[in-house]
């Protein structure tokens, strides 16, 4: 079954807390009940995979200004029927930097997040169900702005919450500081 894998992934995952343990629940019983959890016609949600991609340094990280949500996030995108949440972060991560040197530096699950995206067009508000994975960059290449971006950066970690106070944002910088120390 091509949902077996993320499965075993997920069960494996340590939650960094209470929130993100409930988040992780939320995923596993999604993936579980919908064959098609991979698929953007899933209309109630689907599997997302993120990038967070921190400088050899791992002083900063490389965030997007999202186009349509107009909020600095990681990137990532839809699975778009890829079964493998890591090759598709890897996908979004070169196609919306425009970077060469993005490497994985785990195998493993970094994050989890469930998040409500607003109804557009024909589009009804339904879930991004994201699992993410921590990747590094020489953060001297050059980028690249993909359509679906206002502005991309390459943002200090102690200075995270000027961009952002997307809890799942802070969570994810606040893991990346713990690892770094």
């Amino acid at each position: 079954m091509h949902r077996e894998p993320l499965l075993r992934q997920l069960a494996a995952f340590t939650a960094a807390d209470a929130h993100e343990q409930e988040m992780l629940e939320r995923i596993i019983a999604f993936v579980r009940s919908h064959a098609d959890c991979f698929e953007r016609s899933q209309r109630s949600g689907h599997i997302t995979a993120s990038a967070l991609i921190v400088n050899r340094q791992r002083t900063h990280t490389l965030l997007t200004h999202h186009g349509k949500l107009d909020k600095w996030l990681q990137l990532g995108g839809h699975s778009d029927g890829d079964p493998d949440p890591k090759n598709v972060a890897m996908r979004e991560a070169e196609e919306e930097s425009g970077l060469k040197s993005v490497t994985t530096l785990s195998d493993t699950i970094f994050d989890v997040d469930v998040h409500p995206i607003p109804a557009r067009k024909d589009e009804p508000e339904h879930f991004h169900y994201d699992i993410r994975f921590l990747f590094e960059a020489d953060d001297t290449e050059p980028l690249v702005i993909s359509a679906e971006s206002k502005d991309l950066a390459w943002i200090p970690l102690a200075e995270i919450e000027r961009y952002t106070t997307e809890e799942s944002m802070l969570r994810m910088v606040r893991k990346v500081v713990s690892v770094a120390k």
